[in-house]
């Protein structure tokens, strides 16, 4: 794939989602955040939260406790760390726990997602997750009896299946022949996208998705279906929790 772009950014994540550091020069440096020519911070979107990390330059450290999106892709400063001047260049680190559980989470939702789909024919209405936790909310009307149980379950043995994860990227028009490759009830893909990125779990699940994830399901560890809640008008929301 080729080199993806946030406004002067170049975004490196997406083509390496192991990669965790890199050298970076500082194009804009202020107030409200800092700017880098490349970047491997994931700057949020889908339901996965933004990167943490640290820039290193001439022996300062600034601490990265966010990421705000616009015309450039801006990283925010922890509040009072010092700034690297524009034309610096800094040596930058993602935090590698916090992005490792979040690929293996962003992957088990979407694992979550292919066996309810599969399973229930039910779409995604709403989603979210945080390090190691999350919640899927499924236009599903009725509760079959253990329901619960059933979808953990088959959750980890697509788990111990071992399926590899490939993300590609395919011109809108290809990307929307697939077969169910928006699995929400809502198509959340701008229509100025012109390539859709594809997150393919082999043989269980291909959506149109915008975020970093593990090589393969076994890598997501193991998937606890820890709640299912009713939230109204036959949605129900399923809270799960990822362990080793």
């Amino acid at each position: 794939m080729g080199t993806h772009q946030l406004g002067r950014t170049a975004r490196l994540e997406l083509d390496d989602q192991s990669l965790r550091e890199w050298d970076a020069l500082v194009l804009d440096s202020g107030p409200e955040g800092v700017v880098l020519d490349r970047s491997a911070f994931y700057p949020g979107g889908g339901g996965q939260p933004p990167d943490h990390g640290v820039l290193l330059w001439q022996g300062v450290q600034t601490r990265i406790a966010g990421v705000r999106k616009g015309d450039d892709m801006v990283l925010i400063p922890v509040e009072d760390d010092p700034l690297p001047p524009v034309g610096t260049t800094v040596q930058c680190a993602v935090e590698d726990d916090r992005r490792t559980a979040l690929m293996r989470t962003h992957s088990g939702l979407h694992l979550l997602c292919g066996v309810v789909f599969r399973d229930y024919g039910c779409l995604v209405t709403g989603g979210n997750m945080e390090p190691l936790s999350a919640r899927m909310d499924f236009d599903l009307r009725e509760v079959p009896e253990g329901f619960k149980q059933t979808v953990e379950d088959a959750c980890n043995l697509e788990i111990e299946a071992d399926r590899r994860i490939d993300v590609k990227e395919l011109p809108r028009a290809a990307a929307f022949e697939i077969p169910d490759i928006i699995r929400t009830a809502t198509n959340l893909v701008p229509p100025e996208v012109k390539d859709v990125r594809i997150v393919d779990i082999i043989g269980l699940d291909t959506q149109a998705d915008g975020g970093t994830h593990v090589a393969s399901t076994r890598q997501i560890g193991r998937i606890q279906v820890a709640k299912v809640e009713n939230k109204g008008r036959g949605f129900r929301r399923l809270r799960i929790k990822i362990s080793d």
